[in-house]
């Protein structure tokens, strides 16, 4: 009789999804998802959450492969050497192959009064909080969105298509990850919309109050609701468990994203740092990372040697409201260039995106194994990558293998 593999998937986001519908496919595998919430959350959508005009919470029956079942619960504690899961209540888990995907969140701000007075703007419960407070402030209500990177452009636009009146704080610059070009086409529409974009030197937030943001250059910006999008971070559930993670608690692994201490523990998606080189965080990543995971864990189970990531990007799309957005090209190793799409071509080519990301996984679901994007090479840049850090690391007058290739 065959044996049958205990496979358990923490985390229901984009790359927890993907993995568990594509380990779904084999016949010698039960899959159980663990996550907090029932349903599947469209974090690319929560902007538009919180401004009212957009459902972010689907039911797994859309997105997930029937034969997975699901454990609504938190996960405490990995015990490795037991193969088990303590969740929050007492509940146990066991598990023969185990994929961490536990996202990101918002990272804990630490500057005064943001905790107290700013809403953050990460998860299903802080949109619908951010909701709340929006539905509750007058529309003339000066709004304030601090961080400048594609959720708080986001956020900033949506809110003044509406007819917010909406400050955006960037920081050092708004968008960094964009293209110079890229960069003052989201300005206009910025303008258009008749945000107030605030950026370089002095516009950095040193406290937030109840009606207002303080700058670091004196200025007092009034917001009567403050939005903070200014930094994620990941649980600390690894760490807790006493596996080996990066400085900012990601998962550290191989390069075919097997933990460094445990190799029936594999990382998919924002809390994964393969090589100690995370990939940016975006749902773009995370769906290969998820198929990546799933085709390690079963390499693995039928005694292969998994194939080591070369993850391969193709740029960052940005809605500037429902009428605008942008998608920013990038070189296969996620470094923007010049050309990138706008106006309302932006804005459809960014919904067929939010609605391709769920069509991605929905087809995985009915057809595990289907889904084939994660084996498009990323170019060599990232092995260039690896040999300049493993080089700079080793002993003088020793060579240090390429991650992928180590036992």
């Amino acid at each position: 009789m065959t044996e049958t593999t205990q496979a358990v998937v923490i985390g229901g986001g984009y790359a927890g999804v993907m993995a568990a519908n594509r380990l779904a496919g084999r016949k010698d595998v039960a899959v159980t998802l663990v996550n907090p919430r029932p349903g599947f959350v469209e974090r690319i959508r929560l902007h538009q959450h919180a401004g009212g005009g957009y459902d972010a919470f689907r039911d797994y029956r859309d997105v997930l492969a029937p034969g997975v079942r699901t454990v609504v619960g938190t996960v405490e504690r990995i015990d490795a050497a037991e193969c088990r899961l303590t969740l929050a209540g007492g509940a146990a888990v066991d598990y023969d192959r185990l994929v961490y995907a536990v996202g990101s969140g918002s990272a804990a701000p630490d500057v005064p009064g943001a905790a107290e007075y700013a809403l953050p703007l990460a998860s299903l419960e802080e949109a619908q909080r951010l909701r709340t407070a929006l539905q509750d402030a007058p529309e003339s209500a000066p709004v304030t969105v601090v961080g400048a990177g594609p959720t708080g452009i986001e956020a900033a636009t949506e809110l003044a298509e509406q007819g917010r009146r909406v400050t955006l704080v960037c920081g050092k610059v708004m968008g960094p990850y964009l293209h110079r070009r890229g960069r003052r086409t989201v300005a206009r529409r910025m303008a258009e919309l008749g945000v107030t974009v605030l950026q370089g030197p002095g516009a950095t937030v040193v406290e937030v109050a109840a009606d207002a943001v303080r700058l670091d250059d004196g200025r007092e910006v009034p917001s009567r609701v403050t939005v903070w999008t200014a930094g994620f971070a990941v649980p600390d559930l690894a760490a807790r468990s006493g596996l080996s993670t990066d400085e900012d608690g990601r998962l550290l692994t191989d390069e075919t994203l097997t933990s460094v201490d445990d190799e029936r523990i594999v990382a998919a998606g924002d809390s994964a740092a393969p090589s100690g080189m995370p990939l940016r965080m975006s749902c773009q990543a995370a769906l290969p990372l998820g198929a990546r995971a799933a085709d390690t864990v079963l390499g693995r189970i039928d005694g292969e040697r998994p194939a080591p990531l070369n993850q391969a990007f193709a740029g960052q799309c940005i809605s500037l409201g429902r009428q605008g957005g942008i998608f920013q090209f990038s070189r296969r190793h996620d470094v923007a260039v010049g050309l990138h799409i706008r106006g309302r071509l932006g804005a459809t080519v960014k919904e067929k995106v939010c609605l391709g990301t769920v069509r991605h996984m929905a087809d995985e679901a009915r057809a595990p194994g289907s889904y084939r994007l994660h084996k498009i090479s990323g170019g060599p840049e990232r092995a260039r990558r690896l040999r300049a850090v493993q080089a700079m690391e080793a002993p003088s007058g020793t060579a240090s293998a390429p991650a992928a290739a180590r036992p």
